[in-house]
């Protein structure tokens, strides 16, 4: 068996050989700091710096709806020194914002689609709600007021899904915050009636008791929250969605180059420690190779794109 330094070595010795990378490697978040997408960034940097010997810094570039920074690397150098770090919000964006002055698909090359997590549906612990089903039949005889992060924000998306599997059409109202922390904050108080939340933003309100999680709309059960059911084993398959965080590169890099970064990158996030540390930060690991990757966001642009057209749904003002 190979040791593991020695395997490391081998793994970075095809990049040397194509003189990638000669130079400090940018990693555009763009988003602010400490969110989810940021930490996932800053764990796969740091063992990447390791193995290419040379600086990979991430760099916050936030603003535009997540734009800006996405922009700033489909229009980088196609040498490699660029990367970005997206979420199921870029995908949505190919259809909220048209004219963007980049095309996702077209413009930027996934590397890998590195982690995803589930949303949570939650209601507050006084809720008459107490499965997803009663909350289904309540939508369907009152008004429901339901926060998110904003207009195309993944919670957003999930409250769409769920008016349509709950069949009901114009009993909920979307309202939309600057951020996540807010709209939990007023779930919390009373001033909502539930939300499809991302569940780092929710989930210590759940395990202290002052909201209810009903469903989690991931494909299995959340190590987490283990006794709370999917949104399949509750009867609204429709529902099941993740957010998720991938890292891509300028089209035009070379593709010795594309494979080099998508090889370090899988090896990387796949050792013990690395995927620790991804799973500590609410991850669940996907690392996915670039071909899967690229089927995967095609796949994510076009689900998105027809709820987008379907709800109605326009980019904050």
């Amino acid at each position: 068996m190979i040791p593991r330094r020695a395997a490391l070595g081998l793994l970075a010795a095809p990049a040397f050989a194509q003189g990638f990378p000669d130079r400090a490697v940018r990693y555009v978040v763009p988003f602010t700091p400490a969110g989810l997408t940021d930490i996932m960034a800053r764990i796969v940097a740091q063992r990447l710096q390791e193995v290419w010997q040379r600086p990979v810094v991430v760099e916050n570039r936030p603003g535009g709806n997540a734009l800006i920074g996405a922009e700033a690397v489909a229009k980088a150098a196609p040498d490699g020194h660029t990367l970005l770090a997206i979420t199921l919000t870029h995908a949505v964006n190919v259809s909220l914002f048209p004219q963007a002055p980049y095309n996702l698909m077209r413009d930027l090359a996934p590397i890998s689609v590195l982690g995803s997590l589930p949303l949570l549906v939650v209601v507050n612990a006084n809720s008459p709600a107490r499965s997803l089903n009663e909350l289904a039949a309540l939508a369907r005889t009152r008004v429901l007021n339901a926060g998110s992060s904003g207009n195309g924000s993944p919670p957003h998306l999930g409250i769409e899904l769920f008016r349509i599997g709950a069949n009901a059409g114009g009993n909920i109202t979307h309202v939309p915050y600057r951020g996540g922390a807010p709209s939990v904050t007023d779930l919390v108080a009373g001033n909502l009636d539930f939300m499809v939340s991302n569940l780092p933003e929710c989930i210590s309100q759940v395990q202290a008791g002052r909201l209810r999680a009903l469903a989690t709309t991931g494909e299995a059960r959340h190590r987490s929250l283990p006794d709370v059911p999917t949104v399949r084993e509750a009867g609204m398959p429709s529902l099941t969605m993740t957010n998720w965080t991938a890292m891509l590169a300028p089209a035009a890099t070379p593709a010795p180059i594309l494979r080099a970064i998508e090889e370090a990158t899988l090896r990387v996030a796949r050792e013990p420690d690395t995927t620790r540390r991804i799973i500590e930060a609410g991850f669940d690991l996907e690392a996915k190779p670039a071909e899967a990757s690229r089927a995967f966001m095609e796949a994510e642009v076009t689900r998105w794109g027809a709820l987008v057209r379907e709800a109605g749904i326009r980019p904050d003002a």
